[in-house]
């Protein structure tokens, strides 16, 4: 039987009052998208009733980056990296190992219990970036190799197209899917029928427009979603693989 995580690791942009100091004279930076993902907590939010359990941090991504392993050269951030070596893991052991070890937990119980989980990571990307237009409505993120997470990214990308389209969604876009992430860590410690992982990623012009269309954008990803976890949940039971 399936069950749905869904995690936002980038929900918001604050900073604990212990670590401000390192942001003072730079709070700007803190609401654009380097600080947090723009319209991802409001899309989690709107995914979040048909999930089984779900997981978000409002932490900003430049304090640690919860999306990343802990051997990552961007961890931590250029306010962070400055900071002596057992500030770092007073700092990853309040704020980055409890997120990481209570989604992993999760998915090992559901595992142990004979479930199948399905990880939706729910993220937003910069329309532009380095001065190039990001060419995406929405991404999905996956392991090609897993065929699980292959079938159901086609799966939700087709539903989308039905639905819409005009809504331009490509696979490992802007992202590869086996790049370092959550999803990439997590499917080193389950194998591919107990995990399937995909990382939904939503251009942040919508959430930054917003009006009508955001809020038809939401309910499309969330209809679909519905409707393609409805569709294949047989498909991912222990039974039937």
């Amino acid at each position: 039987m399936l069950r749905l995580l869904l995690t936002c690791e980038h929900g918001g942009n604050l900073i604990p009052a212990a670590y401000a100091p390192l942001f003072q004279g730079h709070e700007e930076v803190l609401t654009t998208h380097q600080g947090y993902d723009i319209g991802a907590l409001d899309l989690y939010n709107s995914l979040k009733p048909m999930a089984d359990v779900g997981f978000y941090s409002e932490t900003s991504r430049l304090l640690v980056e919860l999306n990343r392993s802990q051997h990552h050269a961007r961890l931590f951030s250029a306010y962070t990296q400055v900071l002596p070596p057992a500030e770092k893991a007073r700092l990853l052991e309040k704020h980055y190992k409890p997120y990481r070890e209570q989604v992993e937990q999760m998915v090992s119980d559901f595992v142990s219990a004979g479930r199948c989980v399905l990880h939706v990571a729910v993220h937003t990307f910069t329309p532009e970036l380095d001065g190039e237009e990001r060419q995406a409505d929405v991404g999905l993120l996956y392991d090609p190799k897993r065929k699980h997470e292959q079938d159901f990214s086609r799966k939700w990308k087709a539903a989308l197209n039905k639905a819409d389209k005009n809504l331009l969604v490509r696979f490992n876009y802007p992202y590869l899917g086996i790049a370092d992430g959550f999803p990439t860590y997590l499917r080193r410690k389950f194998t591919e029928d107990e995990y399937v992982g995909i990382e939904l990623e939503v251009n942040q012009k919508y959430p930054q427009q917003g009006g009508a269309r955001w809020q038809e954008l939401q309910t499309l990803l969330a209809r679909t979603l519905q409707e393609v976890v409805n569709c294949k949940g047989a498909m991912f039971s222990k039974n039937t693989i």
